[in-house]
């Protein structure tokens, strides 16, 4: 075997014929013979030859590569999301392009990103889509999904339920005796979080038993460590008997802080959080929580970019999905 890399010169020189022959013979043109096809597909074979990703781009005008926008990866429930997304995508025939991962808003060199490598299509979750990188999007003909996100200005979007799960956390809450309840919050812009603040305050409020402390977990596990100690700090007629912290992440730093602290949580102080995290599970958290449906939610996103990968001129469409509720042991009723 040549120590060049195999290119398609190579395979049509030890082939005998011209690159055009082996370029249609590897499309399966049938104007190539059968026998002179499956000779090419020998030698291509032998030399290690694979078309190049960006030459059959050329050809085709699809690159076959998906962008992927999300959150930083030390919350544990980007690193599920984007599991899933490699596992589905590569399922479907196509490859995944991390554009972006980590907080804040997507940049410029982002936008520039998706056009470089011509992606056929970008779901994005974590960030809100600034206006002038979804105009680009809408400009080059990439239709965008939102993952975790509402939909924006010429984007589709799959979503959890985020009201609904909030309200569930809020049912149960009452149902375990719980009246003084702790919202801990984030004060990143961040739609998710929004909706579970909006839904979780509406039903207290309407069933008379508002939040009693409203504190900002900053989206972060240290933030919902700090903001447990403020509730561990406070004396036992000031402190709630119940928290709920609007993502799992922020949850383990509340329950974390409480036990250091020496706060019996599930008996003393109930906790629940949500987006059903496996970690969740762990005896040390133990976490009531709702899980949010990512498989489905990847699937439905895929769904809608590839439909409008093939037609730009379909409607955008917003999907919303109830997730699970999930109780153990850190919302138990008061003794």
């Amino acid at each position: 075997m040549s120590e060049r890399r195999a290119t398609i010169v190579t395979v049509a020189e030890a082939a005998g014929v011209a690159p055009s022959t082996i370029s249609r013979a590897l499309k399966g043109d049938k104007r190539i013979s059968p026998e002179t096809r499956a000779r090419i597909a020998r030698v291509a074979s032998e030399l290690g030859y694979t078309p190049y990703a960006s030459a059959r781009a050329l050809a085709s005008g699809q690159s076959g590569l998906i962008g992927v926008v999300v959150g930083p990866i030390t919350n544990p429930f980007y690193t599920q999301l984007l599991y899933e997304a490699v596992r589905q995508i590569g399922e479907r025939g196509m490859r995944l392009l991390v554009i972006h991962a980590g907080p804040g808003p997507l940049e410029n060199s982002m936008a520039d990103a998706l056009l470089q490598y011509q992606v056929d299509g970008c779901l994005i979750s974590s960030v809100d889509l600034p206006s002038h990188v979804g105009a680009v999007c809408a400009a080059n003909a990439v239709p965008v999904v939102m993952v975790n996100r509402v939909a924006q200005a010429d984007t589709c979007a799959v979503v959890c339920d985020n009201e609904f799960g909030s309200v569930q956390l809020g049912e149960l809450l009452l149902r375990r005796g719980r009246r003084r309840t702790a919202l801990v919050r984030t004060s990143t812009p961040s739609s998710t979080a929004r909706e579970r603040d909006a839904g979780f305050t509406s039903f207290m409020q309407a069933a008379g038993h508002p939040p009693v402390l409203r504190l900002d977990g900053q989206s972060c596990y240290e933030g919902g460590f700090a903001a447990g100690q403020q509730i561990a700090a406070l004396t036992t007629a000031e402190r709630p008997d119940s928290v709920y912290a609007v993502s799992d992440i922020m949850a383990y730093g509340v329950l974390d802080a409480l036990r250091l602290a020496g706060i019996a949580v599930g008996r003393d102080i109930a906790v629940v959080g949500f987006d059903g995290l496996p970690q969740s599970a762990r005896p040390i958290y133990n976490l009531t929580t709702v899980e949010q449906p990512i498989g489905p939610m990847i699937s439905r996103a895929l769904d809608l970019l590839q439909a409008r990968m093939r037609d730009r001129t379909l409607p955008d469409e917003t999907i919303s999905l109830r997730g699970r509720l999930i109780e153990r042991g850190s919302s138990r009723s008061i003794p």
